[in-house]
């Protein structure tokens, strides 16, 4: 490596530690050289190019305590945005999000996709997009999808299989004119806990339900993929070996139990909200499915717990909105069969970002990235 190379290097790194200390919050030239240890003279000579740019902006000077005025950086609201967006058997959903780790706008759209074709879905998706990005820079898009992904194309998913084998991250890159990065949306939902704030914790499972059930493995602050990208596949987690028959080819997989579709069926009921008016008027066959799903569930969870030993579950997408009703079903079959249940109780928490874990996600891939990679911000 040349010295001009190693410099590069040394000032993108410096680079990044500013940038992730104004995600974490805002502050002063003198305020971020504390908190980074790098010098004021630096720190001047690394956000210069952010202020110029329209990435960063100086706010007004405020005096707190003695000394000097200080003049707060934070980033800028009209700087770059993210776009997320997914794509699930029952509905799309896209969202813009902020450098600061802001929402400008998410919409979600119900709809059965599972005979659509791969263009037609795409198209969707695109014309979605265009309806809520703003006038501003797009730094490239996330997009999640449910199964399993490698080099931008769906290669299984068993609730899609019309998606399978189609380049959906070129697809949509050439329907836009932008980067985009395809991912499973298990992965994604998880990744939304860890950035840009911890909302769970640096070690934890998080679990939702559509048709199918994904789960996304944290540990120690980051998404377990495994080594081909299937870690987490609690859906098809066989439960009862010779039971129902799964879309997938197995029996007894989890989802044919407690997935929503399942749940709805059970509870004679056709949407979520209904269900969960009927659950809190205490109807009989409603509360009936829902725990059965619950019990479901809690046998596969544990064995994701006896796996991976983390302390927390968190319950995203329609569990979130079922928490209330699901959670003593769950607990209940976690304590009897996780091995650590006895020594410590595995804490159940409903996600605070519910349905749109997904797509806050996926925004939040590019994000990250492009904190982590600053170059890409002047692309």
């Amino acid at each position: 490596m040349t010295t001009v190379d190693h410099l590069r290097q040394v000032r993108l790194g410096n680079l990044r530690t500013v940038l992730l200390a104004l995600v974490d919050r805002p502050g002063s030239r003198a305020d971020l050289a504390a908190r980074t240890g790098l010098t004021k003279a630096t720190l001047s000579n690394l956000t210069e190019p952010l202020l110029a740019n329209g990435i960063l902006v100086e706010e007004p000077a405020t005096l707190a305590g003695m000394g000097r005025p200080s003049k707060p950086l934070r980033f800028h609201p009209d700087g770059p945005v993210a776009v997320g967006a997914e794509i699930n058997v029952s509905h799309l959903a896209v969202e813009t999000l902020g450098l600061d780790g802001e929402t400008l706008r998410r919409v979600l759209v119900p709809t059965d996709i599972r005979d659509a074709t791969s263009d037609e879905v795409l198209d969707r998706v695109a014309e979605l997009i265009r309806e809520i990005i703003p006038a501003r820079p797009v730094l490239g898009v996330g997009l999640a999808v449910p199964g399993v992904v490698h080099d931008g194309v769906l290669v299984r998913a068993p609730n899609l299989p019309k998606l399978v084998g189609a380049p959906l991250a070129a697809d949509l890159g050439l329907r836009l004119n932008l980067d985009v990065e395809l991912d499973n949306e298990a992965n994604l939902a998880a990744l939304a806990h860890l950035w840009p704030r911890h909302l769970a914790g640096e070690d934890f499972v998080h679990v939702s339900a559509d048709v199918g059930i994904g789960a996304g493995v944290v540990l120690h602050g980051e998404v377990y993929r495994g080594v081909s990208g299937f870690a987490g596949e609690l859906g098809h987690v066989v439960i009862e070996r010779n039971g129902v028959r799964c879309t997938c080819g197995s029996r007894g997989c989890v989802e044919r139990y407690a997935g929503l579709d399942v749940i709805l069926r059970e509870a004679g009921r056709r949407r979520l909200d209904s269900l969960a008016k009927a659950l809190d008027a205490g109807d009989p066959k409603a509360l009936s499915a829902v725990k059965a799903a619950g019990e479901a569930l809690g046998v596969g969870l544990a064995t994701l717990m006896n796996l991976f030993d983390v302390p927390t579950v968190v319950l995203g997408g329609s569990y979130a909105v079922l928490h209330e009703h699901l959670s003593t079903a769950i607990q209940s079959e976690m304590d009897a069969r996780v091995l650590a249940g006895g020594e410590r109780h595995t804490t159940l928490v409903a996600s605070p970002l519910g349905e749109f874990a997904v797509v806050r996600g996926a925004a939040g891939l590019v994000t990250r990235r492009a904190v982590q990679q600053p170059e890409r911000l002047f692309a």
